[in-house]
């Protein structure tokens, strides 16, 4: 049986403030945006953090819409029966603001997405900033379904390296997670 009590403990001594696991649409993503927002404001984060923070969530929730493999059945309109699945998580370890993701993806997109994590984690803020401008004129990625852009400006705005696992699901296919952390203050945390 499943415990709720244990469940909310340990949520709490985690400090996850937002937890969304399930279909994903684009008016859907707006009423958990809605929550972010509100639980920012909650937090009373000066307006850059919260900012940076809304921000990697945006982009986040963008690449699982664009990567993920896994759909539900879940009728979010008629225009479109299924919806890509994936889960969010959003909380504070100390003076930092993290927010996971995690989706179900193709195998062919594993390449891409470590080499291009990978590459952005050697660059400094100056340098993902020049690359950022480099990326938008040239759209070298035909294949990229616009995400490459997107982990550059999570890269951007995160306070340490960007983190991920890749883990073998099933025949094709990979569960993806990226970790993100963005730089708060005690205030309000």
């Amino acid at each position: 049986m499943f415990d709720m009590m244990e469940y909310h403990k340990t949520l709490r001594e985690c400090k996850i403030t937002l937890v969304y696991s399930g279909p994903l649409w684009a008016e859907g993503i707006g009423g958990v945006a809605s929550t972010v927002k509100k639980r920012l404001e909650y937090d009373d984060l000066p307006l850059e953090t919260s900012q940076e923070v809304f921000s990697v969530f945006v982009e986040q929730m963008n690449n699982m819409l664009m990567y993920s493999a896994e759909k539900s059945q879940f009728v979010a309109d008629e225009i479109h029966p299924e919806a890509p699945k994936g889960t969010f998580i959003m909380g504070v370890q100390g003076s930092k603001y993290f927010i996971q993701t995690g989706n179900v993806m193709e195998d062919k997109h594993v390449d891409f997405i470590r080499d291009r994590i990978d590459y952005l984690n050697t660059l400094d803020k100056k340098q993902l900033r020049a690359y950022y401008k480099q990326q938008r004129l040239e759209n070298d990625i035909p294949d990229s379904k616009g995400a490459g852009l997107g982990f550059i400006e999570i890269a951007r705005r995160v306070s340490s390296k960007l983190e991920y696992t890749f883990t073998p699901y099933e025949e094709g296919y990979t569960f993806f997670t990226l970790f993100a952390t963005i730089e708060g203050d005690d205030h309000g945390i």
